[in-house]
């Protein structure tokens, strides 16, 4: 059996066979579930009929994965619609329920969507419809609702058995066209009724609203924009099909989101995120600055981010300004303390005065009049979401039928081409429409120029029609029109009113021929129908854009001062003013002991790293000083329970480290690849279960790097040969056998001594120190195994002098 890639069963045929195959598929209904195949071609299959679970599997679960991409999740170039949308919209089209009508109960659309097009629950139709009323979801609603549906806070809408519904003007774009022939129609999921392939979509509305969806391995992120600009550069397209994306970027300024908002991303980032149709862009709350009596002053917020509430924000306040203890811990943490006292101490009061005058207004005032206004809209900026980041990932299936990430230019180039189409095959059906009105008027006027003739063959004739064509010289279709004619239409007037209507047939006919044979002709009436609907539907731009910078959490200021950092082997950890720090006197805990020490400053981070390869981030006003036993890591720091503290760093941020491990691995790395905000660390360094972290080497001056075996081998080879990364597994530093590992490593500038260290008979401690020359007869290249050290006792470990 063969194997089956998702996309070549996405479209696996010619545009012939897919033309027979909906031919086929309107004589028969929808084909049964794949039946476990009786062979496959690796001849796995038994004679008694088995066949390869995996194999059948691999298929079902591609079909699942295709009916998941494109009958549910992800939405067309044409229309910008989902299958379900796409299919409320055409039910609600044939009920009549356009803008001018009576609204109707939205159970009644939805009975009739799940009952004719869309086989699935309910609530998924209705959740669907719902989102198309939400004018802060859409930026151009499709559905008009009446009653409750929501709100950006998160409010569920009512049920639909209390809600009515109606199509909006602006959903003319999609269905005003519908009828006239501009779209492929197939059975629905029983065969009762027909649905379209595709909405005739005016404008693309895929840019215009966006989309959101997670398939079966792919989503689709696509971001809404204004109107004027989509339709300007649509027209732009039309004009000259050639253009670029840089192009197309000077009509489309970049997302216009319904809420409003501040755009602060800059215009490279915008630029790469609409070229790759990958991207993130960078929004920010808009408020203003209302001055009250007495010098006082106050932030009012009226714009949000899309996908931020008002709710959203006083919760984050409230988390700051009233921190909960955390599960499993006895105390706020240094971190919950600091920014509660940071919050207390700026902001006095939070309102929400949002309501019918205002849909968002959020006031926040300062404890003191005299706080810097940059500084008090910094601090709720860095710590809420009234700036966050907006994700674009624009997949959308294509006009071939694959799913696929296009970049602004795709996106509407494949719409100019759908919609050359439709409006093709639109003036084509209204080409014929009025040739077969033409045709039947002349058939009329000859009946007007002979009537007394007509009426004598009709009386008299066995078989009037086929009399009438003998006599006349007129076709089937003209004969059964004039003995379908009316007396009242045997009047004078009738022919004058019929060379009138002829007259205009002519004149149109003339037209459509011109649109139909000319591409020329068809893009300029494209471009003035583009252009009603601009004037029609356009509106001014939401989103503000303007880039700035990202305003990041400003840490209390804190004083350059030298100190020293302690680490225990339980993973107690302390600091003391100053590097004058006699250890022989230091004093711990019962059963701990020293596991590091580092001389550094209060204004350099301090990371350490877990069992496990994770680093994490310190800063030294999170330690507490004195002369305590200091508090556990834990406290600090969010680490797994089986996880312990094997290492610590302290420095400046652009230090660099050896970093190893026992399984012969490592790498060099900066300190500041290290750092990160997070209570719960980063992942660093890449161990296998049976791995150890090494204590790291620090590599400024050194020119040789230096690795010891379990087994007494020693090599040496250049500091150049060693790779500079920012996390992973490394190389390979030493060549090992099997039973033997890494125990450890070091970095030696030119000239110094290594010391070798280790326990000899009777468990007693041995040292021996080899120079600078006689390291030379250990040097190599990196990965080789190394040479026997001189020593006659067991090697722990290595120093540098």
């Amino acid at each position: 059996m063969k194997n089956l890639d998702l996309f070549d069963v996405l479209d696996d045929t010619t545009p012939t066979q897919k033309a027979e195959t909906e031919k086929e598929r309107e004589k028969k209904p929808e084909s049964p579930p794949p039946t476990p195949p009786a062979s496959s071609e690796g001849g796995n299959d038994n004679d008694d009929g088995s066949f390869d679970l995996a194999e059948y599997t691999h298929q079902v679960y591609l079909r699942y994965a295709i009916s998941v991409v494109k009958g549910r999740a992800l939405p067309s170039v044409s229309d910008g619609e989902k299958p379900v949308q796409r299919r409320i919209l055409y039910a609600m089209h044939r009920l009549g329920l356009t803008q001018g009508s009576k609204p109707v109960k939205s159970a009644r659309v939805v009975g009739d969507v799940i009952g004719k097009y869309h086989p699935h629950g309910d609530s998924a139709s209705y959740e669907a419809m719902v989102r198309m009323t939400q004018d802060f979801i859409l930026r151009y609603p499709l559905v008009d609702g009446q009653g409750n549906f929501g709100s950006r806070d998160g409010d569920s809408p009512a049920a639909m058995r209390y809600t009515e519904v109606r199509l909006t003007k602006f959903a003319e774009l999609l269905l005003s066209e519908v009828d006239a022939g501009t779209v492929d129609f197939r059975p629905n999921y029983d065969g009762s009724e027909q649905e379209p392939v595709d909405l005739p979509a005016r404008l693309p509305l895929l840019l215009l609203n966006g989309a959101s969806g997670i398939a079966v391995g792919m989503a689709t992120e696509c971001l809404p924009h204004n109107i004027r600009e989509v339709g300007n550069a649509a027209i732009a397209l039309m004009r000259n099909p050639s253009i670029s994306v840089d192009d197309v970027l000077q009509h489309i300024q970049g997302p216009d989101f319904p809420g409003g908002g501040q755009l602060i991303s800059s215009t490279k980032d915008i630029r790469e995120a609409y070229a790759t149709g990958r991207g993130i862009f960078r929004v920010r709350a808009r408020w203003a600055i209302e001055q009250q009596a007495r010098g006082q002053w106050r932030m009012v917020v009226h714009e949000l981010p899309p996908g931020v509430s008002v709710k959203k924000v006083l919760e984050e306040i409230g988390e700051y300004a009233d921190p909960q203890v955390k599960k499993g811990k006895k105390d706020l943490s240094v971190a919950q303390k600091q920014m509660k006292q940071l919050f207390l101490g700026a902001l006095e009061t939070v309102r929400d005065e949002s309501g019918k005058d205002a849909s968002v207004r959020i006031v926040l005032e300062p404890r003191s009049s005299r706080m810097p206004q940059e500084e008090f809209t910094a601090l709720l900026l860095a710590h809420t979401s009234l700036e966050s980041t907006v994700p674009a990932n624009m997949v959308a299936i294509g006009l071939d039928g694959r799913p696929n990430q296009k970049n602004i230019l795709e996106l509407l180039a494949e719409w100019v081409q759908f919609r050359l189409t439709t409006v093709t095959r639109r003036s084509q059906t209204r080409l014929d429409q009025v040739q077969k009105r033409l045709h039947i008027l002349t058939g009329r006027m000859a009946v007007l120029l002979n009537i007394d003739e007509v009426i004598r063959v009709i009386r008299e004739a066995e078989d009037p029609k086929t009399d009438l064509m003998l006599q006349f010289g007129i076709s089937a279709i003209q004969a059964d029109d004039i003995l379908e004619i009316r007396l009242r239409q045997l009047a004078r007037l009738e022919a004058i009113r019929i060379e009138k209507e002829i007259n205009a047939l002519k004149t149109e006919e003339e037209e459509l021929n011109i649109v139909v044979s000319n591409e020329t002709a068809m893009r300029n009436m494209i471009i003035s129908e583009i252009k009603a609907d601009i004037k029609k539907f356009g509106d001014d731009r939401r989103t503000l854009i303007e880039p700035a910078e990202r305003v990041a959490a400003k840490v209390a200021s804190v004083p350059d001062e030298p100190c020293t950092v302690i680490l225990s082997k339980n993973g107690w950890i302390r600091q003391r003013t100053g590097h004058e720090i006699n250890i022989d006197i230091l004093s711990f805990k019962d059963g701990d002991q020293l596991l590091a020490i580092e001389k550094t400053r209060t204004v350099f981070p301090v990371v350490v790293l877990d069992s496990g390869g994770r680093a994490y981030t310190l800063s030294t006003s999170d330690i507490p000083g004195a002369r305590s036993d200091g508090v556990p890591l834990t406290s600090l720091l969010e680490i797994p329970p089986k996880m312990k503290v094997v290492v610590m760093c302290a420095a400046t941020p652009d230090t660099k480290y050896l970093f190893s491990s026992s399984g012969g691995y490592g790498f060099i790395a900066t300190l500041k690849d290290l750092v990160s905000r997070q209570r719960a660390g980063k992942a660093f360094m890449t161990l296998s279960k049976e791995d150890i972290l090494l204590q790291p080497a620090n590599v400024a001056s050194g020119s040789l790097i230096v690795a010891l075996g379990s087994k007494g081998k020693l090599l040496s080879f250049p500091i150049s040969e060693m790779k500079e990364l920012s996390g992973g597994k490394g190389v390979i530093i030493l060549g090992l056998n099997n039973g033997e590992t890494l125990i450890a490593t070091a970095v030696l500038p030119e000239g110094s001594s290594l010391q070798i260290r280790g326990t000899g008979r009777g468990n007693r401690p041995s040292q021996m120190v080899l120079k600078w020359g006689e390291l030379q007869s250990f040097v190599s290249h990196r990965a080789r195994k190394g040479m026997l050290a001189p020593v006659k006792f067991k090697p722990e470990k290595i120093e540098v002098f």
